[in-house]
């Protein structure tokens, strides 16, 4: 699942925050609950995660806590950004980043790919729509800050960690065939951050259509021509 083996942490420009990223976990994952609200056998960055997810998915926005975790969680990279305003970091922001391969969107419903293809049960729903991106992608999700700090450019900075750390690392996001990642990326989100996704540099593709995931509407954002290709050398 990549060579990055440990966890790391980012000073960012504002020295109120700080970002720490969890390489993929693995399938054992559980999703904390009021009862046991940061599990033993999670890291302790997912932990982090998910309560952020928690709060701005489940509580605020109303979806489905058994969706929240997905089989995309094992496999991806995962950062949470800190407050660090007091003694203890607190938790306010998240982003995963997917990497390839990705299942067709007309076949998502037979199942989710593996890292070598094979396939596995699809939990939830998904749309049905084509993928016109034919080089292998990278798919940015669950970004979500708490309503605190929002409109302070923080979503920016979720975004470009991760983009900055897949540039350095682009030869570790390669699709089943061992072919890697040269910067095309993907982003599934609602219609009501379509201007926020559009201030970020992403562009809607009208042609992937318009579906719904858990009683909202959703649409793909694309950011293509491998953008980020100045910044690496292979």
């Amino acid at each position: 699942m990549g060579s990055t083996s440990s966890l790391t942490s980012t000073i960012l420009s504002s020295s109120q925050f700080t970002t720490s990223l969890l390489p993929p976990p693995g399938p054992i994952l559980t999703r904390p609950n009021p009862a046991d609200p940061a599990p033993a056998n999670n890291p302790p960055i997912f932990n982090d995660a998910m309560s952020v997810r928690t709060a701005v998915f489940i509580d605020e926005q109303r979806c489905s806590p058994e969706n929240e975790i997905d089989d995309d969680d094992a496999r991806s990279w995962h950062w949470v950004l800190y407050s660090a305003e007091s003694d203890r970091r607190i938790p306010v922001g998240v982003i995963r980043l997917i990497p390839p391969p990705h299942a067709p969107h007309e076949l998502r419903h037979e199942g989710v790919l593996n890292r070598d293809c094979s396939k596995k049960p699809l939990h939830g729903n998904d749309h049905n729509h084509n993928n016109k991106l034919e080089n292998p992608y990278i798919k940015l999700s669950r970004v979500a800050l708490l309503a605190e700090f929002r409109g302070a450019g923080l979503a920016r900075v979720l975004v470009n960690t991760a983009l900055g750390w897949a540039a350095q690392h682009h030869s570790e996001l390669r699709d089943c065939q061992g072919k890697p990642w040269a910067g095309d990326l993907l982003v599934h989100a609602q219609v009501a951050v379509e201007k926020i996704y559009a201030h970020l540099g992403f562009v809607t593709d009208a042609s992937m259509g318009t579906w719904v995931e858990e009683g909202m509407d959703h649409v793909a954002h694309t950011n293509l021509a491998s953008f980020l290709t100045d910044k690496w050398v292979d």
